[in-house]
């Protein structure tokens, strides 16, 4: 989980691909803009509201268009959900390995863990994700896309791990990325008030663990 509107990689990156959501050919600037402007109605109903009331009715009243509006840019629910799913997941993602690359063999992990730990402080940003993640468990194309955005995710992480450690088993490196993930967004649920709080005891021992799965030596996991 990351924060949105990043500054993206050199090659956009785009997890979701199950589902195409359907646009007006060639849309005009004015038509992107629009478009745009539908998808924030849509992420500030999910992001408030929740996944059940994100209904197209909802989106439209958030909006303040018509519902004929909004299935001119988003014929149907699916639509607006892939494309929604697709705006949030690609800016988190680009987020991530513009971090990853940036970061490099001679990369500070410590920074890089700070910049992901800091998006924990953004309970909107907690919500929506939490939003999503229960959006996954009974939605079929949008577990496809959440499962699409991990994979990517644990791959950036991956590649961080091996510039550090070049002589660790890409199998190895690559589960120890999974693992950084999965303590990443657990750890959001947390430290940000909805399941616990933080406390600086227990964020010294995640701190220690995830600086040690990216392989900062001295750490618990780390390179020796």
């Amino acid at each position: 989980m990351t924060s949105e509107n990043p500054a993206g990689p050199a090659d956009p990156v785009h997890p979701v691909s199950r589902v195409h959501p359907v646009s007006p050919s060639a849309p005009t600037p004015k038509g992107h803009q629009r478009r745009a402007a539908l998808l924030d109605a849509a992420e500030h109903v999910l992001g408030s509201a929740g996944g059940a009331e994100l209904t197209m009715r909802a989106v439209a009243d958030a909006a303040g268009v018509r519902l004929g509006h909004l299935q001119y840019y988003f014929p149907a629910r699916s639509d607006l959900l892939a494309a929604l799913l697709d705006r949030i997941l690609t800016a988190s993602l680009a987020r991530v390995s513009s971090l990853a690359q940036a970061g490099g063999a001679a990369g500070d992990p410590a920074a890089v863990l700070d910049t992901l730990l800091g998006d924990h402080d953004d309970p909107s940003l907690v919500r929506l994700f939490t939003e999503v993640w229960a959006m996954a468990a009974h939605d079929g194309d949008a577990a496809g896309a959440v499962g699409a955005f991990y994979a990517a995710y644990a791959g950036h992480v991956a590649r961080f791990v091996r510039d550090r450690s070049p002589g660790l088993d890409p199998a190895a490196a690559h589960s120890r990325a999974e693992v950084f993930v999965m303590l990443m967004e657990g750890a959001a649920l947390f430290r940000s008030g909805i399941a616990g709080r933080a406390t600086p005891a227990t964020d010294a021992v995640l701190r220690r663990t995830l600086l040690g799965l990216l392989g900062l030596p001295g750490s618990e996991g780390g390179a020796a």
